[in-house]
């Protein structure tokens, strides 16, 4: 049976991170954790639940790409890496589940499952974030950072980008595929997260650093996130300069803008509806997700200043 090993990155996780350190304790042959500065116990937890701790150098701008390559590098002869984020859980029965399909199917370089939240009902954010994990099984194109990966195809393709500062999970996705593996996405649950979202300006800063993921992974794969793109310029650049122009000329293309936005809600709600979500969960995140493509420009925006300006590529936390 092909040994696992794991690697959690975290930075101030508190009880979140305790929790995630119990949950891989005494299931792989090795946990790393990488630490990113933090300045609460997570360094003196790890260490005493058995976990080998790397500091990450924060004399460089920190990255959670950052963070899992140096994780990997510390591995001992690593086969198959199960990458976690500090603030989930793995889920009983994951790490032999998982293995057992990557051991059957040799053309499958990375696996995944399903995350949810913890406390999905503590805000309408959580709830938000707990539909966005929730993707169909099969054959996918990326997956967020919790993935089980053989660790020939992270060597492979160098590990993550470490420069891409949210989307770096996308980014390495893409190039795994173009190594000409396959990626997939198992029906089962995989870990338990605690977004730990409760006021609207944590949302905010989050859609913003989703912005900026579209513009920093789509700079880099052209043919990745086109969609995701062009509708943010739409609705978070186009339709507001027509709504702007039109209170100083035609007041009817402040109109079309504004009816444009609200057909935009009413097909995100009635999609929203087809896949079953309540009633009361339709009407927030629908209006969540057609006012997201404002913090989603102003995320897009930044990244392409920073670009064309040469300026480092900092980190967005919402936490």
């Amino acid at each position: 049976m092909t040994p696992i090993d794991v690697v959690l990155i975290g930075r101030n996780e508190g009880a979140r991170l305790v929790a995630a350190l119990d949950s891989v304790r005494g299931k792989a042959r090795q946990v790393i954790y990488v630490d990113s500065g933090s300045t609460d116990a997570s360094v003196a937890a790890a260490e005493a639940r058995g976990a080998r701790v790397v500091r990450l150098d924060m004399s460089v701008p920190f990255t959670a790409a950052r963070a899992r390559n140096a994780g990997f590098d510390a591995l001992d002869d690593p086969q198959i890496v199960q990458f976690i984020d500090g603030d989930c859980a793995l889920v009983d029965g994951w790490l032999d589940a998982g293995r057992a399909f990557l051991e059957a199917n040799p053309h499958v370089g990375m696996v995944t499952g399903w995350r949810s939240e913890i406390h999905r009902d503590a805000s309408v954010y959580n709830q938000l974030c707990d539909f966005e994990w929730r993707r169909p099984a099969g054959e996918i194109l990326t997956c967020g950072g919790d993935m089980m990966v053989r660790a020939d195809l992270w060597r492979q393709v160098g590990g993550m980008n470490p420069v891409v500062i949210a989307g770096e999970d996308d980014d390495v996705c893409c190039r795994f595929r173009k190594a000409g593996w396959a990626l997939h996405r198992l029906p089962l649950e995989m870990t338990r997260h605690d977004a730990a979202m409760t006021r609207f300006g944590q949302w905010w800063a989050r859609a913003v650093r989703t912005g900026h993921a579209f513009g920093q992974v789509h700079g880099l794969h052209p043919d990745f996130f086109v969609t995701e793109v062009r509708r943010v310029l739409f609705y978070g650049a186009v339709l507001p300069v027509l709504f702007v122009l039109g209170l100083f000329t035609e007041p009817w293309l402040s109109l079309l803008a504004l009816l444009v936005y609200v057909v935009n809600h009413i097909r995100t709600a009635r999609g929203l509806r087809r896949l079953g979500l309540p009633a009361d969960d339709v009407r927030n995140h629908a209006a969540l997700i057609t006012l997201s493509k404002f913090p989603n420009m102003i995320g897009l925006a930044r990244y392409h200043l920073r670009r064309l300006t040469g300026a480092k590529m900092r980190i967005i936390e919402y936490k």
